[in-house]
């Protein structure tokens, strides 16, 4: 028996339960609540300036979602570490000129969304805490992994019991740095907490079958595997599932069968990750606008065409927007 055949049932029905319970209304107002949203909504996060304080940023995004009332998996995505510790925006370059913060605007942000989220609804919520692996910011990938793993504790010892989960995310893309910078962070989160990491990530350049090993940037299917589940019983796969064409759905699946195939078992698959709201917001994304239901059906699917990637545990699926204007890149 594999270390996580008893572990990943748990955590899905810990995700699972969570996404039944849907919000009556909001504690502060006795008007009738709409309709819960299907599935919870992820966000790339981005400081609107000092008009604005990070936990009253943070409240105002919790406190939309706990309205929204779908309780589950989400991630709130703050961008890229850079080497004076301080993280850039989501979807910039080094060269933008974009506001850095600092990681205790993270955390402040971070209460912030968790409070509002409470005071706002009833839902539940598995809240990931997430960065990229852009490395062009010249950060230590250890450094980096390890001050994230700090920073997840410190928010997770704020989250109130019962209410909120709260665990660490990367996107985690080959395009973005070197494999070794990707599994150096990866190592040094889950050696500095026993919290669970989401890999949010893409298997950029990856087969959709058994053909090859190879992905892009000299990355092969055992690194994007390695920081996807490999790395510790504590990594969990949320993949970006955003081509209508089904074509991520299948990379997923070829990588969860190299590890069957390697003896290291299946991806520690959780659900899909979606962009249909992000895309909407930039009018448009030609062709990577599925939605939540479309990615973790076609991710379902993938998985299910080999006994030895299908998944007994029901997928989840979050859909990622930009809760403030995109920055410039």
């Amino acid at each position: 028996m594999r270390s996580w055949d008893g572990w990943l049932p748990r955590l899905a029905a810990t995700i699972l339960a969570a996404s039944t319970v849907t919000a009556s209304g909001a504690s502060d107002s006795n008007d009738a609540a709409p309709a819960a949203a299907r599935y919870p909504a992820s966000h790339y996060v981005v400081s609107t300036g000092e008009d604005q304080s990070p936990d009253a940023q943070g409240y105002q995004i919790g406190c939309a979602d706990g309205r929204a009332g779908a309780s589950g998996l989400r991630i709130l995505f703050f961008g890229t570490q850079e080497q004076d510790g301080r993280i850039r925006p989501p979807g910039t370059t080094r060269s933008s000129p974009a506001a850095r913060v600092t990681e205790d605007w993270v955390v402040s942000s971070s209460v912030g969304w968790m409070r509002g989220f409470a005071k706002c609804g009833r839902a539940n919520a598995v809240l990931g805490l997430g960065v990229n692996n852009k490395s062009d910011g010249g950060a230590d990938p250890a450094t980096a992994g390890a001050a994230w793993a700090n920073l997840v504790q410190r928010v997770g010892s704020a989250a109130q019991p019962g209410r909120v989960v709260v665990g660490g995310a990367l996107d985690g893309e080959p395009a973005w740095s070197t494999a070794s910078w990707a599994r150096g962070w990866v190592d040094a989160f889950v050696r500095g907490t026993p919290r669970v990491l989401y890999a949010a990530g893409s298997a950029d350049g990856c087969p959709s079958d058994a053909s090859s090993q190879a992905c892009s940037r000299g990355w092969t299917v055992g690194d994007v595997f390695h920081i996807s589940t490999g790395a510790s019983a504590g990594v969990v796969a949320l993949p970006q599932i955003y081509r209508t064409d089904g074509i991520q759905a299948r990379q997923w699946a070829a990588i969860s069968g190299w590890g069957v195939r390697s003896g290291a078992g299946p991806l520690r698959v959780i659900g899909a990750l979606s962009q249909r709201a992000a895309c909407r917001q930039q009018s448009g994304c030609g062709k990577t606008d599925n939605s939540a239901d479309d990615a973790a059906s076609q991710l379902r699917q993938a998985l299910s065409a080999d006994p030895g990637t299908r998944t007994a545990n029901q997928l989840t699926a979050t859909d990622v927007d930009w809760s403030s204007p995109p920055p410039s890149p």
